[in-house]
């Protein structure tokens, strides 16, 4: 009989993009495995668009009924193996009263409350690997995989969003566009935005490239201010879900971002990126393509992984328009080399 695994990472957007290449080489080690993954409701987007999936299950993990609810269906499947990928008392429960006969997770030094390893029967040790990616995939260990492939298996779907872009891109007679993204969940992660619109502007008179800017709920204000800072070489990116997102990663020559969900979608797909990082670590979050390049203050940071900064200034803010545009440069061309 096929196996029954039971991958928990319930959010958010990132973290469940750097968690993929798990159920890629689980599907790889047992091609007619079942692969449920369990996501809070907010993130099924993406978790839909993962081929290797075989099904996905939604819980308002806020919710006590709505979570109480799920861990009955969960038990009605008699899963072989669950594997924790979040390392929260939160998923590890949901792992664990899931009836698993195996329940899989990271040891109490590397998961984020120490107390979910409590929750688990088989311990993953890392060791010293740095990416999140890596750490991840550490976690097949306990069955015996050693495949640390960085595979991601997400469907790109047709998306209407590219339209708009491809005919201003046609109109101004540009090379392309590049995307950027100054939208991010933590104060302390949002480089400033009039430096946005700076660097769209150059991307625009030094390498003809069209900047559509991206935003999310409550950020189109911003998004507006970048698009006027840049002289109107830029332009607002239509209302994007996932899917347009990624579309419109995969058309784009470049992506500019700080640390936010947005940034993996692109990584995942192989747009060429230059990152911006302040309490965060690339090492750990970064993109992961050889070629890409990260401006890091980590370094300097004094409140790392602290949503906002105990200084009057976040240290991200340090990084300097001349300092992108010069990494931009160094992007394009190594994409250029590749291409």
């Amino acid at each position: 009989m096929s196996p029954k695994f039971l991958l928990v990472r319930l959010g958010a957007l990132g973290d469940i993009v750097h968690a993929v290449p798990v159920a890629a080489a689980l599907r790889e080690r047992y091609p007619d495995a079942r692969i449920d993954w369990l996501v809070d409701s907010h993130h099924t987007a993406i978790v839909d668009l993962v081929p290797v999936i075989s099904r996905r299950t939604a819980v308002d993990s806020r919710q006590l009924l709505d979570g109480l609810r799920t861990i009955g269906m969960l038990r009605r499947e008699r899963y072989d193996v669950a594997i924790d990928l979040q390392g929260l008392v939160k998923s590890a429960a949901f792992a664990r009263l899931s009836g698993a006969a195996r329940v899989i997770g990271f040891d109490r030094q590397h998961v984020r409350e120490r107390a979910a390893s409590f929750f688990y029967t088989d311990r993953g040790h890392p060791g010293d690997v740095a990416h999140v990616i890596d750490r991840n995939l550490s976690l097949l260990g306990p069955l015996g995989i050693a495949d640390r492939s960085r595979r991601f298996p997400i469907a790109v779907p047709a998306s209407a969003a590219l339209e708009p872009v491809a005919a201003r891109v046609a109109r101004d007679g540009r090379q392309g566009f590049a995307l950027v993204n100054p939208g991010a969940g933590w104060p302390n992660k949002r480089w400033p935005v009039d430096r946005f619109g700076q660097v769209a502007a150059w991307i625009a008179s030094a390498h003809g490239l069209l900047s559509v800017v991206l935003w999310g709920p409550e950020e189109q204000d911003v998004a507006a201010r970048i698009v006027n800072r840049s002289r109107n070489t830029a332009i607002l990116a239509p209302k994007t879900g996932v899917g347009d997102l990624l579309a419109l990663s995969r058309g784009a020559r470049l992506m500019v971002s700080g640390d936010t969900g947005p940034l993996h979608l692109a990584a995942a797909v192989a747009t060429p990126i230059v990152a911006l990082f302040g309490p965060t670590d690339p090492a750990r979050n970064g993109p992961w393509d050889a070629d890409d390049i990260s401006l890091s203050r980590f370094g300097e940071c004094v409140c790392h992984y602290e949503r906002r900064c105990r200084r009057v200034r976040p240290c991200i803010e340090d990084i300097s328009v001349d300092e992108v545009c010069d990494a931009i440069e160094r992007r394009l061309a190594a994409a250029g080399r590749h291409g």
